[in-house]
């Protein structure tokens, strides 16, 4: 059960020392309790208070960590059903399947795509997360050797070990050393040595139940002999039959704290169908209703592309813009006589105004105001980007030191501000600039400096 930002506060030091980078004791326990600050940021509280305050405070999904290093990746810590709500935490995992029954060549391109497809996007670097190896024929000096080659030449990949064999399972496990893998599954003919497999390695174990019923009583038996970080497949193969699944297990977890159930999920969509635009559909389907990790037969740039789209749609913070930092950016290697021009710090905004003025092929400067994610006219209207604070930016940018001229030239939906702006800046002359992003290449195309 939560623990109240008071309840916290009885548990605390009460120093009100700020070590924590929160001015009070009090203020620090309102936000632990809000799940905004972690308890172990106090170093003055006690470890019995730690684990107590810890335990309640943690979120019904469990956070899974994989891999290690550049291979690292976390599933799990979700705390709501919705994504208006709160926020969901992290992303599903995005996975492509290897096997030892496959031809070489078709598993070496697999590898070489999920390197080489990387996406950029506002900002964000998007690419698939996870490498999938399966144990296809059950050749157990195999099964490593794959694994092998996947460490050496995936080495921004998490692993996915999949082999019901357990001797197979702890030769590939060894393999990976600190590059935890997700053993994939322990069931009901092999629970107790694939959790002795999975206690001896540190890594994280899937639980593959027959049904609902039969997982809960699967993550039961493993959760009671001591095991945490479980990731659990329902065994559903149908999308219908997943994402009901699906919704049951998030929602057992979120609203009764069904710990049986409080652990981040993984799918097959590879297993669902024969059909590459099919599996991402149901993968796209999946991955908006909780799935931990979606595991594909092969990944494809239209095949990836819109699933790591959604992915950035679903998962980032809906309560918190995109933004840049405030800054002056180069674009084209600008110079002393090159235009200079003044944006909100919105990402969109950003990667839109900073891509037409590369596209005009006009060395600019571009400078970006922090407006806390705002565009231009809201940030405008809610008094972020008003002509003292732009004229406080630029006096202390340093883009005096930069150009020779005194123009700037600012969006067309701040026209109306340009007095005050000559006001504020009454070395600078302002110009007007397109209202459109879209204008800017033919509008920097016949600008000169104003003498």
């Amino acid at each position: 059960m939560a623990l109240t930002g008071i309840q916290i506060l009885k548990m605390l030091p009460k120093k009100n020392c700020g070590e924590c980078e929160i001015p009070t004791c009090l203020a620090f326990a309102m936000k632990v309790a809000a799940g905004q600050a972690a308890i172990d940021a106090c170093p003055y509280v006690s470890e019995e208070a730690k684990q107590t305050i810890g335990e309640a405070s943690a979120p019904p999904i469990r956070t899974v960590k994989l891999g290690s290093g550049d291979g690292a990746f976390t599933i799990g810590g979700e705390t709501c059903l919705f994504r208006h709500e709160k926020r969901f935490e992290h992303p599903t995992g995005i996975a492509v399947r290897v096997s030892t029954s496959e031809e070489q060549a078709a598993v070496d391109a697999r590898i070489k795509r999920f390197n080489d497809l990387e996406f950029e996007r506002v900002g964000v670097m998007m690419r698939a997360n996870l490498i999938a190896v399966k144990d296809g024929n059950g050749d157990g000096a195999a099964f490593a050797d794959l694994t092998r080659k996947v460490l050496e030449q995936a080495p921004r990949a998490s692993l996915i070990l999949m082999s019901d064999n357990v001797a197979n399972m702890k030769t590939a496990a060894a393999v990976c050393g600190d590059r935890k893998p997700l053993l994939y599954a322990a069931d009901d003919g092999n629970w107790q040595p694939m959790g002795e497999l999975a206690r001896e390695t540190g890594c994280p174990l899937a639980v593959k139940g027959k049904n609902l019923d039969n997982l809960v009583d699967l993550s039961g038996r493993l959760v009671e002999s001591g095991h945490k970080d479980l990731v659990l497949d329902t065994g559903a193969r149908t999308m219908r039959a997943a994402f009901e699944d699906s919704v049951v297990t998030r929602r057992a977890a979120i609203k009764e704290k069904f710990k049986p159930f409080g652990f981040p999920t993984i799918t097959f969509p590879c297993e669902m169908t024969d059909d590459g635009m099919m599996e991402a559909m149901i993968a796209s389907v999946l991955m908006a209703k909780y799935a931990g990790i979606v595991v594909l037969s092969d990944i494809q740039g239209e095949i990836l592309f819109p699933l790591l789209l959604e992915q950035l749609n679903i998962f980032t913070d809906p309560q918190r813009p995109m933004v840049v930092a405030e800054d002056i950016y180069p674009i084209s290697g600008p110079g002393e006589d090159s235009p200079v021009l003044i944006t909100c710090n919105f990402s969109l905004t950003y990667f839109i105004v900073s891509g037409e003025i590369e596209g005009s092929k006009v060395p600019s400067w571009l400078l970006i105001k922090d407006t806390e994610g705002l565009s231009v006219l809201t940030a405008w209207a809610a008094g972020k980007f008003g002509a003292d604070l732009i004229a406080q930016f630029v006096n202390k940018s340093g883009i005096t030191d930069k150009v020779r001229h005194r123009e700037l030239i600012i969006p067309g939906y701040l026209a109306t501000i340009k007095g005050e702006l000559e006001e504020e800046l009454s070395e600078w002359t302002i110009t007007i600039g397109p209202r459109e992003a879209g204008h800017l290449p033919a509008f920097l195309k016949e600008w000169k400096p104003a003498k």
